[in-house]
């Protein structure tokens, strides 16, 4: 048997255990039980009112982490090992179509991780196209883990910038931004300034050195 650990932990750590089958609110029509699986080792289908020991359920997980392990070899694509556990369990999450259809296959290969990384954090939404916490959670996690064994590669989800890139400065912008603002630490938030050079670029809404004045004033 096949390794998996990686791939496998990140896994059951957003998919949980779940004894009884539920409804997949991201597949319509769909039932998952288990750590997140949707067919049982003979192929059959999970059904509503299904129930699952956790023995059964790592059982089916084993089997599907080594079916996606093998497509994966498949596409005879150019991984490290901690590539592979993170498309491991990307795969799982997303399903094989998604991922062969996507540009995450066509970054690889062309050995740009980059925007490998990036395509992968895109999957982040439910059904209403919202950002799903957890979700951006598990992307965070399987990049990390997919650019473990690279050097010099910048790892961010890059929502953040984008928001930068997209900023219009309207009602729901600006009190996004001060949402956010409000939950940070300061002394984050003295250190995002410091390194964006915040305070020493010039600004249509800052043009005076409040140091100086104070400076002055004493």
């Amino acid at each position: 048997m096949r390794d998996f650990g990686p791939a496998e932990y990140i896994i059951k750590k957003h998919e949980g255990f779940n004894a009884k089958a539920y409804a997949d609110p991201l597949a319509d029509g769909c039932w998952t039980i288990g750590y997140g699986s949707q067919f049982y080792i003979d192929g059959s289908p999970v059904q509503k009112g299904h129930r699952i020991t956790r023995t059964k359920a790592q059982e089916c997980l084993s089997e599907e982490l080594l079916l996606i392990s093998e497509d994966i070899d498949g596409l005879n694509l150019s991984l490290t090992a901690s590539m592979k556990q993170a498309l491991i369990s990307f795969i799982h999450s997303v399903g094989w179509q998604a991922f062969l259809y996507s540009n995450i296959v066509d970054a690889i290969e062309v050995n740009d991780v980059t925007t490998a990384t990036q395509e992968i954090n895109q999957w982040i939404f439910d059904e209403e196209h919202k950002a799903v916490g957890g979700l951006v959670e598990r992307r965070m996690e399987e990049t990390a883990l997919f650019l473990s064994e690279e050097e010099g590669v910048q790892r961010s989800a890059n929502i953040l910038l984008k928001a930068f890139r997209d900023y219009e400065a309207s009602a729901e912008q600006v009190a996004a931004i001060r949402k956010l603002e409000s939950s940070i630490s300061p002394y984050i938030l003295a250190d995002f300034a410091n390194h964006f050079d915040l305070f020493n670029r010039h600004s249509v809404f800052l043009d005076y050195d409040p140091y100086e004045i104070y400076k002055l004033s004493g």
